[in-house]
């Protein structure tokens, strides 16, 4: 296993910014000018952490390299400060997270790294916050990504906000699009976005992992109960576990058994 630490300059982060990468393993029949020389394009995993986090936590808290090694897939781990995954042009002198994943870290990894730009090659995963992010490159992006993988987290129908009356994080969001009609309007707005998909033929595959002691399982079952009337191709399964490690340990390997990334 090869784990890299990419610092650079970002030009839509405004500043450096790290990333850690797992790569594939040699095989010990294999000649280091044979293995690296291959030309071989991997499958990637595209790994979002939740907030407070960073780059790291995967690599600290889960067992994502034995799962990726098993399976030959690079795992690209960025760090997103508290964004949401959104851009925020008025956060210092610009912090854009939306656009960065997209506009330069995948052009980055695709044309560095021995790394698949395929669709069906590629897929989205994250906790928490990273499950929010996840789901909404994979409803904006389905060009992008075969599969996402949605742990503790969901879409909710943000037309059913009151703006008068929201926690501090959904009104510093509101605010940030420019108002909730904005915001409606914004890629913010997953829920609606699910529908569009649900007659498109390039859907992404859906997994949805939740606890049932987690204290978002209330409205991850009402994201399930959406998701399943839209009909979209999605697999919602739920086990004993609260908004923890341990659990999000256990689910992304099922994730990616979902995915088809199977064991070599």
């Amino acid at each position: 296993m090869a784990l890299l630490t990419i610092n650079f300059e970002s030009r839509y982060l405004m500043g450096n910014t790290e990333v850690s990468v797992i790569l594939p393993n040699k095989p010990y029949n294999q000649s280091p000018k044979e293995f690296y020389g291959n030309g071989k394009k991997y499958p990637v995993l595209w790994l979002l952490h939740g907030t407070f986090g960073d780059h790291t936590d995967w690599i600290r808290k889960s067992n994502i390299e034995v799962y990726a090694c098993e399976r030959d897939v690079i795992v690209v781990m960025p760090s997103a400060l508290n964004s949401n995954y959104s851009n925020w042009d008025t956060f210092a002198i610009g912090y854009s997270m939306w656009d960065y994943l997209t506009e330069e870290l995948m052009p980055l990894v695709y044309n560095w790294l021995p790394a698949s730009d395929k669709r069906e090659d590629n897929f989205i995963a994250g906790l928490s916050m990273g499950g929010g992010g996840a789901i909404k490159y994979a409803a904006w992006h389905p060009d992008k990504f075969a599969g996402v993988a949605v742990l503790s987290a969901f879409a909710r129908n943000i037309s059913e906000i009151d703006p008068e009356n929201v926690d501090p994080r959904t009104l510093n969001s509101i605010r940030n699009a420019g108002g909730f009609e904005n915001f409606l309007n914004s890629y913010e707005n997953v829920w609606d976005r699910l529908a569009q998909l649900a007659s498109s033929d390039s859907q992404p595959k859906i997994y949805c992992a939740c606890g049932t002691e987690d204290f978002l399982y209330e409205y991850y079952l009402k994201f399930k109960e959406y998701v399943k009337e839209l009909n979209l191709d999605a697999f919602f399964e739920e086990g004993p576990g609260s908004h923890e490690w341990r659990f999000w340990d256990k689910y992304i390997e099922r994730a990616m058994d979902y995915f088809g990334l199977e064991k070599n």
